[in-house]
C-alpha cells in the first residue's frame, strides 16, 4: 500500500471514530451522573417487571391448583399447597 492510501485509511477511521463517539451510547457512559440514572430507572423498571410477573405466574398457579382438585392424588396435593398458601396470606 502507498502513503496515500495509508491517509485515506487513516481519514476513513478517524471519521468512523468519530461517529461512534457521537452515538447515544457513548455519550451516555461518558457522563456519571447520567450513567448512574440511567442504570438506577432500569433497575426499577427490572424490579417492577419482576413483581407483575410473579404476581401473574403464581395466581395463574393458584388457580390451575383450584381447578384441579377433583383429580385424586393432585388434588389432595393442591389443596395442601392451597392450605400452606392460604395461611401465609392471612392476615395476623
Amino acid at each position: 500500500m502507498s502513503i496515500e492510501d495509508w491517509q485515506d485509511e487513516l481519514k476513513e477511521l478517524r471519521a468512523e471514530v468519530a461517529r461512534l463517539n457521537s452515538h447515544r451510547f457513548i455519550r451516555m457512559h461518558n457522563s456519571t451522573t447520567r450513567l448512574v440514572w440511567f442504570n438506577f430507572l432500569r433497575g426499577l423498571a427490572f424490579g417492577l417487571g419482576s413483581v407483575i410477573g410473579a404476581t401473574v405466574l403464581v395466581s395463574l398457579l393458584v388457580f390451575f391448583l383450584r381447578e384441579i382438585n377433583f383429580i385424586p392424588i393432585i388434588g389432595d396435593w393442591a389443596a395442601q399447597v392451597l392450605d400452606v398458601i392460604s395461611a401465609d396470606t392471612t392476615p395476623r
